[in-house]
């Protein structure tokens, strides 16, 4: 069965997502952006208390209730200090590589909504200047925001209305290349979530109905652990859509779809997991099946939070995961047509 998927719209949605900043518990300003994306395919959204985004979908079957979820937060930082030269100090949100992150323009949120870019750096910032310079430790200690501002001291900064607890955006770069690899920072989670719109455009201009009312979900809060936390009770089972990973161990790459079997924390459900092979085989899509060790997903969060749900998860591998990570687009298409087959239950 071959699914004809818009992959023009799955990039231009992903540019937009990146685009718009969303680091852990940062959703004032993605949240209007995801609520137009659906209004635009002509659904309303609504949250619960914890600001998760849900669009439903009407199903051929009502009586039972499954859930689809891509996280929109990212990796970020927030500000815990700020020097008296005025250098700002933070903490991780997520699991940042702090070497990746070195010399990466960020933006400082400001809670009155202003922004301020800077560039993040290590206290030996330069070779020419410290004997440390490439051997010292990136860490939380040793990094930096240096404003890109006229700043001398610590008023200064205070000055700006920079805070303690202003969250800190880091810049995605986002590229595709002429033959089809995209290069960008947070393909994880952003890219799930253009290939979950992906399939709700399918759906809709196919006038279809997914087999079950589907709600598709869309957390703040997954790169810290608690993203999946809370599954609306009716829900009998989640599939997360999330990246998988590329190394010695595994069989996904960048054109394929990774179904994950486990995780870092506990095997998924056996199957579910087995259906959405039987699905990949059926609709003739390029997949693997992988078990991932440093890693987890909002399906994973949500059994360890005891929500009586059946879960698995899937999605595109990426090369270099938490840094400026790449896939290619053939692996955004078969994360889209596995959406396709799992929601139609094909």
């Amino acid at each position: 069965m071959e699914l004809q998927i818009d992959t023009q719209y799955i990039l231009d949605t992903f540019r937009t997502l990146v685009n718009t900043p969303s680091p852990v518990g940062y959703y004032r300003e993605i949240n209007p952006v995801v609520a137009q994306m659906a209004k635009e395919l002509g659904y309303e959204v609504t949250y619960d208390n914890r600001n998760t985004v849900y669009i439903t979908v009407d199903g051929q079957d009502n009586s039972k209730t499954v859930m689809i979820g891509g996280h929109l937060d990212t990796l970020g930082f927030i500000v815990r200090r700020i020097d008296d030269d005025g250098m700002i100090r933070i903490r991780n949100l997520g699991g940042v590589s702090h070497t990746s992150m070195e010399s990466e323009t960020v933006t400082v949120h400001t809670r009155d909504g202003r922004k301020y870019t800077g560039i993040y750096t290590c206290q030996s910032h330069s070779v020419h200047v410290f004997d440390d310079a490439r051997t010292l430790e990136r860490n939380e200690q040793n990094m930096m925001i240096l404003l890109d501002q006229p700043i001398k001291s610590r008023q200064d900064v205070l000055d700006l209305g920079i805070r303690h607890g202003d969250m800190v955006s880091f810049e995605p770069h986002c590229t595709v290349t002429d033959n089809g690899y995209l290069k960008s920072r947070f393909i994880d989670d952003k890219g799930a979530v253009a290939c979950i719109f992906a399939m709700l455009k399918y759906l809709t201009e196919h006038n279809l109905k997914p087999k079950y009312r589907t709600l598709l979900a869309f957390p703040h809060y997954e790169e810290i652990g608690h993203g999946g936390s809370y599954v609306p009770p009716e829900v009998e089972e989640f599939v997360a859509i999330d990246i998988g990973l590329i190394g010695p161990d595994y069989d996904g790459n960048e054109f394929n779809v990774a179904i994950c079997c486990k995780d870092a924390f506990s095997p998924y459900d056996y199957d579910l997991t087995s259906r959405l092979i039987e699905t990949a085989e059926r609709i003739g899509c390029d997949y693997a099946v992988d078990i991932f060790y440093h890693y987890g997903t909002d399906a994973s969060i949500a059994l360890k939070s005891g929500n009586n749900v059946r879960v698995a998860a899937f999605g595109m591998p990426v090369y270099c995961s938490h840094a400026v990570e790449r896939t290619h687009v053939k692996s955004l298409e078969n994360t889209t047509k596995l959406l396709v087959g799992y929601a139609l239950g094909l």
